[in-house]
């Protein structure tokens, strides 16, 4: 039989949670392919790095789904449906495809900064007059080219290992998230000579955290103060003027507070006021950073891409 497309899991995944239960990933891919009526054949065909197809797209619908806020994830692996995800499922009960999604504006703005990546990396590969309906278009009828769609392909896993990240981090303890906020710091070169990292006491800190070297010879060091709050917090200037406090009380210059949620306006204006150094990292920026520097990430696979060598033809 034909495979079906990441599209046409849209509404069987809709269709599995309507009932409002919460179910695993793993449930959601096995019960979409009975509902699709996949034979053994097509839950048997692979993509290149191994995985059964079937399961790789029920992954990639869900995914879109929840960027659309058609279901949410009450925990780590699982899913439950919305009350958007039942009004998708209401109107569109034989179909649904990106461009339908693409009418959420949620869903458009993730879109939206998944081309603007990958437009960046590629240097402007689409051009900056086009409309949010232009991308629909162009995706919809597959007019990017082949290395556009793996950049945005690329930029789309990244966000969900983005988002699962901040997940992660908040399902530990404050401990394991200040040493994970250390470890990266010493992968984006600060650390000194020896990569050095001090984690400071859990009791009687004095609103630091950890401490790390700048330079090569442990002349500068920089304070760090990393706070787990929920991904929806916002956190305002009264905390960051209790971190600049923490600074003058340790006769520091120079810090970095890093969250897993966000930085609210007032917060990010008084950091900008002060005459101290104060970096403000926020989740988003958070999981990007570990991302590139691969702190709690592993490379899955590397994707060669080949061109003619002309110089063979010579």
């Amino acid at each position: 039989m034909l495979q079906p497309t990441w599209e046409q899991y849209l509404v069987p995944v809709l269709k599995l949670l309507s009932d409002g239960r919460t179910a695993r990933l793993r449930e959601i891919q096995d019960g979409t392919a009975d509902i699709l009526g996949l034979d053994q054949e097509a839950r048997d065909s692979l993509i290149p790095s191994g995985q059964p197809r079937y399961r790789n797209r029920a992954q990639w619908a869900t995914t879109h789904l929840g960027k659309a806020g058609a279901v949410e994830r009450p925990q780590r692996g699982a899913y439950i449906i919305t009350d958007l995800g039942r009004q998708l499922l209401s109107a569109h009960p034989h179909g649904l495809t990106e461009r339908d999604l693409m009418e959420i504006p949620e869903f458009r703005r993730w879109i939206e900064a998944n081309l603007e990546a990958s437009k960046q990396r590629r240097q402007a590969s689409l051009t900056g007059s086009e409309s949010l309906d232009d991308i629909a278009t162009r995706e919809d009828s597959s007019k990017l080219d082949p290395a556009e769609q793996i950049e945005v392909g690329i930029a789309r896993i990244q966000d969900d290992v983005a988002a699962d990240l901040l997940i992660r981090l908040l399902d530990k303890d404050p401990g394991f998230f200040e040493r994970a906020v250390l470890k990266l710091l010493v992968k984006m070169g600060y650390g000194g000579a020896e990569g050095r990292a001090t984690l400071t006491q859990y009791t009687n800190d004095g609103g630091i955290d950890g401490i790390i070297d700048q330079d090569a010879l442990g002349l500068a060091k920089v304070y760090v103060q990393a706070k787990r709050y929920a991904l929806d917090a916002s956190i305002g200037r009264p905390d960051i003027q209790a971190f600049v406090g923490a600074l003058a009380g340790n006769s520091a210059s120079q810090g970095v507070f890093i969250t897993t949620s966000r930085f609210a306006k007032p917060a990010q204006d008084y950091a900008k006021s002060v005459n101290y150094s104060v970096v403000l990292i926020d989740g988003e920026r958070l999981a990007r950073l570990m991302i590139r520097y691969g702190v709690g990430v592993q490379t899955k696979r590397t994707v060669e891409i080949v061109e003619i060598d002309e110089d063979f033809f010579e």
